[in-house]
């Protein structure tokens, strides 16, 4: 759909992969971090070299598999982490901290190691899917801000992928910025096109990430002019014969007519946003043909999921746009990480072992100790098996199958990439996975997590 008007051509930076100007992270977390860090400091054990991993027990329910997705915005959020001269000032004014914690925060930076599943990749309960080695104070500080990256655009790429699978091809539009946070709905962009989008109507993604962008008009357009035939001329002087004409603010069938009447056969798409889709589309789609509009494409949307797009899969539809519910994750706007302490040192002595160590309470919210490696093993046809996680050597047989990639390397960000290059990863990663991974129904994971 490269169209005037609603095609917008990608940034050169953003999709290179280049690093994002962003303000500083420090205060996106939560008040117990730094008193952690206050206390750790005051009885020496700030120092201990610890590892923390991100994980999920379970995915949301029904779901086949989850997606990683924010890698690239936690690189920027770890590089950003700062505490500068009126963030010092509030934490002292509010007697968050002490003056020696606020005095080590000043000179704060992340000098520690990150390892985990690579952007676009799939994953599973007990998948460890990020980890964060170095002391233990420059670690847990980062615990908050990394679970709200992570979680929110891990939700929104799973939605989205569910919903790609759904559309078998079709092109995918997201147009969710209005029924979210603004600062969110940027977010929510580029996960959507990591699972699967093609394009997104929100400019400040297309600005910072590279995205191409679309969008032409609204019902307000029609309903300014004096007749849906004005409006439709006055969009089409504007933004050429390819542009996408809206048919449902009146009468469709009348809509469509004039809409050919006015671009000629050479009309771009015609969107339909309300009503039966699956019963317009085929009288739409029966009329454009009679009138010769073979190759108008048409356009749906109206608060589709990827129910409603899976019901739709047999209507003549070249495209749907998706908002709300794919920025709310379907229904499941959380993937429920969460960042433990999965080992430590018993002293502060730069080459001290970690030792494991894990949660042991009741309730379901136990964790396994130790730094973990994990690996997807195929099956005799190169489908994907089981998810495999380990602690200690990685056996020789599954070392090509290694999941993990570098993050940071002694606190230095090695492991940016272009957004293009994790979309891809994605429709390779889903690919990779037993046919029973693309259902919609409700089922336990596709890939059992084996623990060695």
């Amino acid at each position: 759909m490269d169209r005037p008007g609603e095609a917008a051509p990608a940034s050169p930076d953003a999709a290179a992969g280049l690093p994002v100007s962003v303000p500083s992270t420090a205060l996106f977390t939560d008040q117990y971090e730094l008193t952690m860090v206050q206390a750790a400091l005051a009885d020496g054990t700030a120092h201990r070299r610890s590892a923390f991993e991100v994980f999920t027990r379970r995915l949301p329910g029904g779901r086949r598999y989850g997606v990683m997705a924010g890698n690239g915005r936690v690189i920027d959020a770890v590089e950003n982490f700062r505490f500068d001269s009126s963030t010092l000032q509030f934490l002292r004014e509010a007697r968050v901290v002490d003056e020696p914690t606020l005095e080590w925060l000043a000179d704060y930076r992340f000098g520690g190691d990150i390892v985990g599943y690579p952007e676009g990749e799939v994953y599973f309960p007990g998948s460890p899917l990020l980890r964060v080695e170095g002391t233990f104070a420059e670690c847990v500080l980062l615990e908050t801000v990394l679970l709200s990256i992570l979680n929110h655009d891990s939700a929104v790429a799973a939605a989205a992928s569910r919903m790609a699978l759904a559309a078998h091809g079709r092109t995918m539009l997201e147009m969710g910025a209005r029924r979210t946070h603004e600062l969110a709905a940027v977010a929510a962009s580029r996960a959507a096109y990591i699972g699967g989008f093609d394009t997104t109507s929100n400019l400040a993604a297309g600005h910072r990430y590279g995205i191409p962008t679309v969008g032409t008009s609204a019902h307000s357009f029609t309903l300014l002019h004096d007749t849906e035939r004005g409006a439709f001329t006055a969009q089409v002087e504007s933004l050429g014969r390819g542009t996408t004409l809206l048919v449902d603010t009146y009468d469709v069938a009348e809509a469509v007519g004039t809409a050919v009447e006015v671009a000629g056969p050479e009309l771009g798409a015609v969107r339909i946003d309300s009503g039966d889709l699956l019963l317009l589309a085929h009288r739409v789609r029966q009329q454009l043909d009679e009138l010769g509009a073979e190759h108008t494409k048409i356009v749906v949307t109206s608060d589709l999921d990827e129910y409603a797009i899976a019901s739709l899969g047999a209507a003549p539809v070249d495209a749907y746009g998706v908002g709300t519910q794919l920025v709310t994750g379907s229904g499941h706007p959380t993937c429920s990480m969460v960042y433990k302490l999965v080992a430590r040192a018993d002293s502060n002595e730069p080459g001290a072992p970690l030792r494991p160590v894990a949660k042991r309470s009741m309730g379901g919210k136990q964790s396994l100790g130790g730094a973990k490696w994990a690996a997807r093993r195929p099956d005799g046809a190169g489908v994907a098996e089981a998810e495999v996680v380990g602690t200690g050597s990685v056996p020789e047989e599954l070392e090509p199958h290694l999941v993990q990639r570098e993050f940071f390397r002694g606190g230095e960000a090695v492991g940016r990439e272009a957004l293009s290059a994790a979309r891809e990863r994605h429709r390779s990663a889903v690919a990779g996975l037993p046919m029973s991974a693309m259902q919609l129904s409700r089922g336990e994971p596709v890939l059992p997590t084996e623990h060695l």
